[in-house]
Formats: C-alpha cells, sequence, structure tokens
C-alpha cells in the first residue's frame, strides 16, 4: 500500500529547523537599526542631562572679561583653620551654627579651592596653596576650600598630611561645583569684596597664579579664565 503523501498543511519537514525559516535580510536590517536608535536615544538623554547640570555662566562672562555674582551655598565646616585675628573677626558672622555661607562673606575677598583627598593633582598643589595663603592672609584675603564628593574622615586626614591651615567645608555631592561650572578639580575661583567671582584657574594653580587671583580678589579686578596644572575626575 503507497505511503500518504505529506500534506502541505502540515508545513516543512521536522529537520528543517525548529523555527521553520530563517529571518530575512530586511528583517535582521531592522533589528540593527533599532538597536542603534535605542543607543543614540540614550546618548543623546545623557548629554541633555550632563548639559543641563552643568552651568557655564561663570566663565561665559570672564570670557569677556565680566565679573559674575558667585554661586551661593551654605556647607558645613570640615576643619576651622588659622585664620588670624583679623580675618577669624571678619568671618564669625558667616560661620554661626557650624556652617559657612558665602552671603555672610561679602566684604571679605575669598579665594574657593575645589578639592578632594583621592585627588592627586589637589595634593601637588597643596604646598603652593598653602603658601599662597599665608601671604594673602596678612592683606585679609580667605582661602575657602571647598571638600566634595569625599569621605569626612579621609578630608580630614588629607588637611592634616598636607598641612592645610585654612578654613574649609564639605559638599557630600557636586551640587556646588556644578553651579560654578567645574569641569573637574582642582578648580579655584576668586571672589572679590561685593562677593563677584573676577577670576577662575582651571587646575592645579601655582603660587604665583594663587597670589595674583588673590591680589585681584582683593582689588576686584577681572582677570578672566587661566590654565593651570593638572586636573583630575570632573564633578
Amino acid at each position: 500500500m503507497a505511503a500518504d503523501a505529506p500534506d502541505p498543511a502540515d508545513g516543512p519537514p521536522a529537520d528543517a529547523g525548529a523555527s521553520g525559516k530563517r529571518p530575512g535580510p530586511l528583517r535582521f536590517a531592522g533589528r540593527i537599526l533599532a538597536v542603534g536608535l535605542a543607543i543614540l536615544f540614550v546618548g543623546l538623554l545623557t548629554y541633555g542631562v550632563l548639559s543641563k547640570a552643568q552651568d557655564t555662566t561663570v566663565d561665559d562672562k570672564l570670557g569677556s572679561n565680566e565679573a559674575v555674582p558667585a554661586p551661593g551655598f551654605t556647607l558645613p565646616v570640615l576643619t576651622p583653620g588659622d585664620l588670624g585675628p583679623a580675618l577669624t573677626q571678619a568671618v564669625a558672622r558667616a560661620t554661626r551654627g557650624g556652617r559657612v555661607s558665602l552671603a555672610g562673606l561679602r566684604g571679605t575677598p575669598v579665594v574657593v579651592n575645589f578639592w578632594a583627598s583621592w585627588c592627586i593633582p589637589c595634593r601637588d598643589e597643596a604646598a603652593p596653596l598653602e603658601r599662597a595663603w599665608r601671604r594673602a592672609r596678612r592683606d585679609g584675603v580667605l582661602f575657602l576650600g571647598l571638600n566634595m564628593q569625599d569621605l569626612t574622615e579621609d578630608a580630614r586626614a588629607f588637611v592634616r598630611s598636607v598641612g592645610m591651615d585654612y578654613l574649609t567645608v564639605r559638599d557630600r555631592g557636586n551640587g556646588v561645583a556644578r553651579r560654578y561650572g567645574a569641569t573637574g578639580i582642582p578648580e579655584t575661583f576668586f571672589i572679590d569684596r561685593q562677593g563677584e567671582v573676577v577670576g577662575h584657574v582651571v587646575g592645579a594653580v601655582s603660587y604665583a597664579q594663587a597670589l595674583r587671583g588673590a591680589q585681584a580678589a582683593k582689588s576686584g579686578t577681572t582677570i578672566g579664565v587661566q590654565t593651570g596644572g593638572a586636573q583630575g575626575t570632573g564633578p
């Protein structure tokens, strides 16, 4: 008796593959396109978030040789430093309750240095900064170290190890650095008596740059943006 002929409705033989057919070139190309679009979307989203998070107002103004109001902050004291009698009295109103308010420092020229204990260039600039501070302190210029994205004990150990004896405060995150437009650390900003940024050094600051910036802060002279030494990871 003759074997029954295969019914077309039964589909292809079993050994033709579990799926029955392989995806065609158009379907394969469609999958690649979908993955590519997804990657592009994530990239654009990331760029948008980062570009919105970082404010470039300070450097934009300084690039036009214009001073710009310093973004305000109030942060907890990390170490009080040795300010000397004159600066201690001038800064007292800004350091109540163990916190420092930049607004409370109005009337005092300030050098703000962003740093972290894990930042190698920050360690390299520590000695020149300390030398400049001891010189500028006599002229009534306050140095303010702003520690960020760090562990409290690590930061205090760093202060002790490098002999830093100016006032330091701590930002657990990087919000203040982003408002200043910092792209990494260390970075140093010079603020005059009216609370306006008159200068900015990107990267490790030298003794000469720190002293020049301190003098600019005291006189209210805009010196713009300068390139310093090495710089660590961005905020």
